[in-house]
């Protein structure tokens, strides 16, 4: 595949229309799927997604399966959160994750309940 660098970088404001009716590029919204694609686009945020994919969890427990420090998966979980990608939610001193989105959870493989 043969790259035009005078393409790089370039407005997709005029593509064409996206054929998918559900999930992440419906609507075209081009921007919108770029961003949440390079926000899952790394090894820990993607093995973060996946664990959460069974539910909702406490971040001890997403450290526990992921083998890493609590430090770097708080790290990884902000960015996630400030990307809309997980909520959260406190309860007394614990803050549980999980997917925000259905989208999300189809890209990552989950099982379709509808």
């Amino acid at each position: 595949m043969i790259i035009d660098n005078n393409q790089i970088g370039q407005d997709v404001s005029g593509s064409a229309e996206c054929q998918f009716m559900r999930g992440i590029l419906a609507g075209n919204n081009m921007h919108e799927a770029s961003r949440v694609l390079k926000a899952i686009s790394h090894p820990l945020r993607l093995n973060i997604l996946c664990v959460l994919g069974k539910g909702e969890m406490g971040v001890q427990e997403i450290v526990e399966k992921v083998g890493t420090s609590q430090s770097n998966v708080s790290q990884h979980l902000c960015l996630l959160r400030d990307k809309g990608i997980v909520s959260s939610r406190k309860d007394a001193n614990r803050v549980y994750y999980s997917v925000k989105h259905e989208t999300i959870k189809q890209i990552m493989g989950a099982e379709n309940n509808s």
